[in-house]
């Protein structure tokens, strides 16, 4: 009998063949979980094995709530907010908002159906990380996604972590185009991390000079 351990570490590596030949053996560990109570979905989704996930799928897994978000299953999602319409505004066993689940992963149909459904687009994260929908969307670079938060109330301007903000993130990965939106909703330019660091000098340490000369032009 496979030890759950070694299915996880084969889905971490990415190694679908290993996968693979385990699942012929035990159908059953398409429905395992790890040591946090991960299923083995949301840890493909997690370390993006884009191609382990949907064999997993394939092979029977079922989707709870916040896997079927992350994996962008709108009809799932559906079908399990429709049985428990509070589930709409939920968490993951992680901590993290359903809602943003389906931001960071770029589901924006996703997102959209849980905000119809009462979900709240500033909800943040309650395992200490502070991550919330506009912040997962900023840094994995969903520019769509960002705009349309933006257009129904996200807050520009939330703080997390180590005083970091959506613009400061956007700009130490050099998407200028988020920047763009985000300063048309606000965003305060001139906003630091708790250790000083603001978007220009993010910018310019991780390369991105014509982004770090676009912010410098911003009226103050």
């Amino acid at each position: 009998m496979t030890d759950p351990k070694e299915f996880f570490d084969a889905i971490r590596s990415g190694d679908a063949a290993v996968v693979r030949k385990m699942l012929d053996a035990e159908p059953g560990l398409a429905s395992a979980k790890n040591e946090q109570g991960q299923s083995t979905v949301l840890a493909a989704i997690y370390n993006g094995k884009k191609e382990i996930r949907d064999l997993l799928l394939e092979r029977g897994a079922v989707l709870a709530l916040n896997e079927a978000t992350a994996a962008g299953a709108l009809p799932r999602v559906k079908e399990l907010v429709e049985a428990d319409p509070a589930s709409a505004k939920s968490y993951s066993p992680d901590g993290f908002p359903v809602f943003a689940l389906a931001a960071v992963f770029g589901h924006q149909a996703v997102a959209e159906y849980l905000f119809a459904q009462g979900a709240d687009v500033n909800a943040a994260a309650t395992n200490g990380s502070g991550y919330n929908a506009l912040t997962g969307a900023v840094a994995s670079g969903h520019t769509e996604i960002v705009k349309w938060l933006l257009q129904n109330g996200a807050d520009p301007n939330y703080r997390y972590g180590a005083g970091y903000s959506p613009l400061l993130t956007a700009a130490a990965n050099g998407h200028l185009e988020i920047v763009k939106a985000l300063l048309a909703s606000g965003a305060d330019v001139h906003a630091k991390t708790n250790d000083g660091k603001d978007a220009v000098q993010f910018a310019e340490e991780r390369g991105h000079k014509a982004l770090a000369d676009f912010l410098r032009k911003v009226p103050v």
